[in-house]
């Protein structure tokens, strides 16, 4: 298959691998990679490649899943709307099990309300189409990949003139919070690998205050082996050569300037605003709100949902999600906390770095 065969070759794999192990040698002592996307934290266990870097290589999870840093209060507003009987809630199905205050949208569902696993926004458009007499809230989450799916969602609900359909936005924007984490200093990161699925919507021009303003390197990098080892081979060497630059090692998806089709979509439908990240809390400009045009599909703004008081957790998923420890660290994981029974979204999510420590090592540290 084009496009994913050639980068699937064991020979050019084994090359940049010793590549990786030469290059450490030269390395100025430990260096501290965080992955952004969760997804890379996903493809790093599933190709071993954690195991064959070389000790003085950390790789460092953060807050790249979307399901893990959507907060409690917008998980108890979600549950709080589903439990509204004149409602049908439709949500992907990775945010059932998330955990809120008191409880989730799986367990609202067993409470025999209407809650529908969809595949996509155009998915519940149809649902609403389909039960005139009910109202229909899509729980819309993700980063700057989904949140164009729910900008034509909505420019078709408008154009078909729905008025059943409302959205309950958590959409969230990555480079905020990339700064927020590098602002706040609670860390030390190296260097980033960077998102492929995001950046293929927003492009590398975005990333560039890493390297100029924090002189932190960069590499935009896709999701196999030969992807990721060669991002990691390309961040050696600006660290190496003492530079600092943003880099794209997925040019077969993502071009500089990003998808502008997408991006002209979410500037009609959205428009930025502070928002909470779980872990991060409030990030300055990191989120997306509809424009007053399109606020009559606001469902937030419409039924007004009533969350309870936030409560204290054990769960550290947030202090995972910024890279101060790995998941094996939190005092839940595995004992109490496990994909089974999830305390925490960083064990739900299919790109939960905990989820990912669970599956692929089970062990810990």
């Amino acid at each position: 298959m084009k496009y994913i065969d050639e980068f699937r070759v064991q020979s050019a794999i084994e090359k940049l691998t010793e590549a990786v192990i030469e290059n450490a040698r030269k390395l100025p002592g430990t260096v501290r990679i965080m992955e952004v996307c969760g997804t890379h934290t996903m493809a790093m266990f599933r190709h071993g490649i954690r195991n064959m870097l070389p000790d003085n290589i950390e790789v460092i999870s953060g807050p790249g899943c979307p399901v893990c840093v959507t907060s409690v209060s917008d998980i108890d507003r979600a549950v709080a709307l589903a439990d509204n009987p004149g409602i049908i809630v439709t949500t992907f199905g990775d945010m059932l099990k998330v955990p809120g205050t008191e409880s989730s949208l799986g367990e609202s569902k067993a409470r025999k309300n209407d809650v529908r696993v969809v595949y996509s926004a155009l998915d519940a458009l149809e649902i609403a189409k389909r039960n005139p007499q009910k109202k229909v809230v899509h729980i819309a989450i993700g980063f700057e990949t989904t949140a164009p799916t729910i900008a034509a969602a909505l420019q078709r609900a408008r154009t078909d003139k729905l008025r059943n359909f409302y959205v309950f936005c958590a959409h969230k924007i990555v480079p905020p919070a990339l700064k927020a984490l590098l602002t706040s200093k609670k860390i030390r990161i190296n260097a980033f690998l960077l998102p492929g699925h995001v950046s293929a919507v927003i492009g590398a021009v975005p990333y560039s205050f890493l390297a100029e303003h924090y002189g932190i390197p960069g590499v935009i990098a896709g999701f196999e082996a030969f992807d990721i080892l060669q991002a990691v081979v390309m961040l050696e060497r600006q660290i190496i050569e003492k530079r600092a630059v943003i880099e794209n090692q997925y040019k077969r998806c993502v071009h500089k300037n990003g998808n502008l089709t997408a991006q002209k979509a979410l500037q009609k439908v959205f428009k930025v605003c502070d928002v909470e990240w779980r872990g991060l809390g409030i990030i300055k400009n990191s989120g997306l709100v509809l424009r007053g045009e399109f606020s009559r599909f606001d469902a937030v703004k419409h039924f007004r949902p009533v969350i309870p008081a936030p409560k204290k957790s054990a769960c550290r998923c947030g202090d995972v999600l910024q890279g101060s420890i790995i998941p094996p660290q939190c005092p839940l994981f595995e004992r109490l906390c496990n994909p089974q029974n999830p305390i925490g979204p960083c064990m739900v999510s299919s790109e939960g770095a905990c989820a990912a420590y669970y599956r692929y090592g089970g062990h810990r540290e």
